[in-house]
């Protein structure tokens, strides 16, 4: 009789197949240690008839060695073994391998020669697979009663391995759903592409449930409604303080009648104040709160599917929190190598690459495109009147205005010291003509406060060029700008001038 002993320990094969390799160490030695503690023999086999695992009990129960029962090992060569041994004959496995085909729960008996009888129980699983239990059934054949109560010993054994399969297998399936989730949002480049991803993904990582993203205004005084899925319903704005998870620091669930507040933007919410069950998520990047993730559970939800779902909507928020960071980090490197510090400017070499871009496409196309070129006038004088900080005010007044005035399509620069341009597309030499006048009036009636008076009056001379008109090449439409903005300087300042479309 072959028993279990230190020397067989160290040659066992390992007792759970993990070809994906997602299952982690911890989960493994808890179910192993669940198992083993079990009275009866447990071996399962998945849909191709390979043994999918086992425990220890069943080389005790079997009386076998571990070199006889391994993973990977087909079934058809277990029972031939069988077979040798003379604990079930030839017609017995074929009946077993032909009810194992059925896909229907079944039940045989092998002796051993020790005398032992073997109850050997096997029900199929969801994949093809079976799981069979063998118990020592040799006191219990003696009695009618033992035997009910050692078939439902086995049922309990199976249910407790199919529960944690089950577990296991849904474990699975959530990793692998943030290994999804992680991959998509590292390929985001933008914020709004993260917001699309989150959307579709927590319909399949929380679903049933309806939920919204929340992200910190730059000003940080409120938070601005990102995203939703299932159904939710996202609110423009919402307080920091309307929400216990912000003030407290951590996930907070709240259950209708436990102990616990609902939060205020749930209370304001107008289709969210009656609901039993929510939870909120701080969404924290590099020690930074960004966020907030809402969620709410539908009415027929458990108690532990709720709890279930925390933990895991946890793990989502840290997924997604990393990805915000990610991405507000390489927008600010992006604004950093293309922005002006100053004006918040796109800057010269940004621009540039931005003239050839529309250059190209212009000919291509056979569209036209404009160029505005100016300055400050008398912009010396700031400086050594009223201080370096009364020039930087008033170059970050020229640039607010033209940030109000070319939010679409066009590109605003600050090409270096006083000196602007703006790239206008689709916009002939006439249409910028006009657009540079609005400009300059724009920039005369800026009012700018300094200390306790007021700095004198801004103004601007703007040269216009346009592509059909002086182009193709770039620096041609460039030159021809800036010689209109010098012919502005010499008719008084404070004007708009046009390129003569024969001086090249």
């Amino acid at each position: 009789m072959h028993l279990w002993g230190p020397k067989m320990r160290e040659q066992r094969q390992p007792f759970i197949a993990d070809p994906v390799g997602a299952c982690d160490t911890f989960r493994q030695e808890q179910m192993l240690e669940v198992l083993n503690q079990m009275e009866q023999g447990i071996v399962v086999w998945d849909s191709d008839q390979n043994c999918l695992m086992f425990n220890e009990r069943i080389f005790v129960v079997l009386e076998i060695s571990p070199t006889d029962l391994f993973v990977g090992m087909k079934r058809e060569m277990f029972l031939d073994k069988a077979v040798q041994w003379g604990v079930i004959t030839a017609g017995s496995k074929e009946e077993a391998q032909a009810r194992f085909q059925t896909g229907q729960p079944f039940s045989f008996d092998r002796s051993l020669p020790s005398g032992k009888v073997i109850s050997s129980f096997a029900r199929p699983l969801g994949q093809g697979g079976y799981v069979v239990t063998f118990t020592d059934v040799t006191q219990f054949r003696k009695d009618a009663a033992d035997l009910a109560v050692a078939k439902k010993a086995a049922e309990k054994a199976e249910t407790k391995a199919l529960k944690m399969l089950a577990k296991e297998q849904a474990w699975r399936e959530e990793a692998k759903l943030l290994g999804d989730l992680d991959e998509w949002l590292q390929s985001c480049k933008s914020l709004a592409e993260l917001f699309e991803v989150v959307t579709q993904f927590m319909t399949k990582l929380l679903p049933d449930t309806a939920g919204e993203l929340y992200l910190y205004s730059n000003s940080r005084d409120v938070l601005d409604g990102a995203c939703v899925w299932g159904g939710g319903e996202v609110q423009e704005h919402i307080a920091p303080d309307s929400c216990w998870a912000l003030r407290r620091g951590r996930g907070y669930r709240y259950e209708a009648g436990g102990i616990g507040l609902q939060c205020s933007h749930v209370k304001d919410h107008p289709r969210q104040r009656e609901v039993e069950h929510t939870l909120c998520v701080p969404i924290v990047a590099h020690g930074d709160t960004v966020g907030l993730m809402h969620v709410v559970y539908p009415e027929n939800a458990s108690d532990a599917e709720v709890r279930q779902g925390y933990e895991f909507a946890l793990q989502c928020g840290e997924h997604i929190s990393l990805a915000i960071a990610n991405v507000k980090l390489r927008d600010e490197l992006h604004d950093q190598s293309t922005r002006d510090a100053l004006t918040r400017l796109y800057n010269r070499r940004y621009f540039l690459e931005a003239m050839r871009t529309e250059a190209s496409m212009a000919a291509r196309k056979r569209s036209d495109f404009s160029l505005l070129s100016f300055d400050a006038d008398k912009f010396k004088s700031f400086n050594d009147n009223h201080g370096h900080d009364a020039g930087d005010m008033v170059l970050r007044a020229i640039a607010d205005k033209m940030h109000e005035m070319f939010s679409d399509g066009a590109t605003p620069c600050r090409f270096g010291g006083e000196e602007f341009s703006v790239l206008l597309p689709n916009v002939t030499g006439a249409e910028a003509y006009d657009v540079a006048e609005e400009l300059r009036r724009a920039v005369e009636e800026i009012k700018i406060r300094y200390g306790s008076g007021e700095l004198p009056p801004v103004t601007i001379s703007i040269g216009v060029a346009s592509f059909s008109d002086h182009g193709p090449l770039l620096q041609d439409i460039i030159n021809a700008a800036d010689r209109a903005l010098y012919q502005a300087k010499k008719d008084g300042r404070n004007c708009v001038r046009a390129a003569d479309a024969e001086a090249q």
